[in-house]
């Protein structure tokens, strides 16, 4: 019979814990689940590819384990999940999980990112361009509105309370859950670029985020759905909005991070003829010039026009010098008659992200922790020169729109090592417009008449259901195209009535002049969210509204890393 414990010597008692410990302290093998590389910190974030029993509820499972479903994979009964690094292995081992692939480490922005080192953040981009001269100064774009016309906003940290809506012209409008929300991801991205602003943002700080103009009052016009889909007629239809709407909120830029390769002349292309009736109102028109490189040897609809002020990217090569900047492959050359005006940066740019939209799920490796997305593109160019363009009219409110883009030309800085052709008259530079002389300026180009086809200016990007493509004189409201009726209304600021356009109700209900409100957004309900939503509203086509059939490429950056 053994002895009670308490009669165990105590040199027995302190070699059986000794012993215990070191058992415990060897390592375990863990189930065989296929995973490799996680780290032994228990640190940051997994995307992962999970399948599933079909009867499995993946997002009540991941969520659980505090995770979130960033996209559903039904050809394989998956879904595409985030969750903490911890948590991976516990997922792999559930009833249920077929299994799991790990699909790359997500960075903690706490650790990885420093907005003072990284070029591409917006604070070295305010610098590169040196829109900190004016901000020094106390111009930060303050009462000058910038109009984006894009795939819509949603109110993350960073964009400040001065934020209109527009009319929701999507496909999306329809539902009052997502009308005026940014599905798709372009839009917030943008805004973030052209007038974001932390709280504690000042003219000196190295860590807080701003975009170029900070104080500059935002005016969305939502035209792009969650597969980035738009037509050329919902453009035309918001950038009418825009012209008839401009005098109440004080519209003086417009950005349009948006082009087709429409290849009719611009003096016949309605597109064409809609921005210069802007120009003419008063309202600076920066077009991106698009991503085709030197494939298609000319730039975008609508930067192609030559009132515009038509922007290239360039990259700064990771150096603070202007030496060794390049225009990447992917920006515009033009056709050597109509290049880029001027260049901006537009390389790798940290803007703001927009969780659980399209582009956020599509491109993990482009999230820099919570908050900050990174994006390449012309249509990064545009918007941090549209907010260059806000700055400098309110500097000088009197500037015409042929004076402002005569001034940005005049004052770029040659780029010896670029592209002269992509690089057009060469950097933007803020400082130099600020302290340049702005001459009268008179562009005298011939006009566009607008009376050419609709159909020549989508060129190749066209919506579709899988069934029916709009293509033809008609609109995306299925009505017939009347461009002679339309210019003539057009320039008479008479094309929108309420909630009509051309006649024809567009809207999901009539504008009100909607600003955000603390208590619109409590909470996260533009967070998060599977988006999704069809319209059907549908004219043109009997089926539902489609995914994405091409016409997202319009909006799309060269690339979201």
């Amino acid at each position: 019979m053994l002895p009670p414990l308490r009669l165990l010597r105590p040199r027995w008692w302190i070699a059986l814990v000794l012993l215990l410990a070191m058992v415990l302290a060897l390592p375990h093998p863990s189930p065989d689940t296929g995973l490799t590389g996680l780290p032994a910190d228990g640190l940051g974030s997994w995307s992962v590819i999970v399948r599933l029993d079909p009867d499995v509820d993946a997002r009540r499972l991941v969520e659980g384990l505090g995770g979130r479903v960033q996209a559903r994979l039904g050809i394989i009964s998956g879904v595409v999940a985030e969750l903490p690094a911890r948590a991976v292995p516990l997922l792999a081992r559930t009833p249920g999980v077929r299994g799991v692939t790990p699909d790359a480490r997500l960075r903690l922005s706490s650790v990885d990112y420093d907005a003072a080192k990284d070029l591409g953040s917006m604070v070295n981009v305010g610098r590169l361009i040196e829109a900190d001269y004016l901000w020094e100064r106390g111009i930060t774009g303050a009462g000058v509105g910038v109009a984006l016309i894009d795939s819509g906003i949603v109110p993350v940290e960073g964009l400040h309370s001065d934020v209109v809506h527009g009319p929701d012209l999507s496909f999306e409008g329809w539902n009052g859950a997502l009308r005026t929300l940014d599905t798709y991801g372009h839009g917030t991205h943008m805004a973030g670029i052209i007038a974001g602003r932390d709280e504690d943002w000042g003219p000196s700080s190295t860590t807080a985020f701003a975009g170029v103009a900070p104080d500059a009052r935002l005016v969305s016009v939502k035209v792009a759905d969650a597969a980035g889909n738009t037509d050329v007629s919902q453009v035309i239809a918001a950038i009418d909005w825009v012209v008839q709407h401009r005098d109440e909120m004080d519209i003086r830029v417009l950005n349009l991070s948006f082009g087709t390769d429409g290849a009719q002349s611009y003096q016949l292309d309605p597109l064409a003829y809609a921005v210069e009736v802007a120009w003419r109102k008063g309202i600076v028109v920066v077009a991106a010039a698009g991503n085709g490189g030197l494939d298609d040897g000319r730039l975008n609809n609508p930067a192609y026009d030559p009132y515009v002020v038509a922007v290239g990217a360039v990259d700064p090569r990771a150096t603070k010098p202007t030496h060794d900047d390049e225009i990447p492959k992917w920006s515009s050359r033009g056709d050597g008659q109509r290049n880029p005006d001027l260049v901006a940066p537009g390389r790798s740019i940290v803007s703001l992200r927009d969780r659980g939209s399209t582009i956020d799920r599509g491109h993990p490796t482009a999230r820099l922790g919570e908050r900050f997305f990174r994006g390449s593109g012309t249509s990064q160019a545009a918007s941090v020169v549209s907010g260059a363009a806000a700055l400098l009219l309110q500097q000088r409110p009197s500037l015409t729109p042929d004076e402002l883009k005569q001034l940005l030309r005049s004052t770029a800085v040659h780029l010896p090592a670029a592209d002269p052709r992509g690089q057009g008259e060469g950097l933007l530079n803020v400082k130099h417009a600020a302290q340049g002389s702005a001459a009268v300026a008179n562009q005298t180009h011939p006009k566009s008449l607008g009376l050419g086809l609709l159909e020549a200016a989508r060129g190749s990007v066209h919506l579709g259901d899988g069934v029916t493509t709009l293509t033809g004189e008609v609109d995306a409201s299925g009505e017939a195209w009347e461009a002679a009726g339309w210019t003539l209304a057009a320039s008479g600021e008479v094309t929108w009535s309420g909630g009509s356009w051309a006649g024809d109700e567009w809207t999901g209900g009539q504008w009100s002049g909607n600003k955000w409100a603390d208590d619109q957004w409590s909470g996260n309900k533009w967070a998060e969210q599977e988006w999704t939503g069809t319209w059907t509203g549908n004219k043109w086509a009997d089926q539902g509204w489609p995914a994405d059939d091409g016409a997202g490429r319009a909006w799309s950056s060269a690339s979201w890393k």
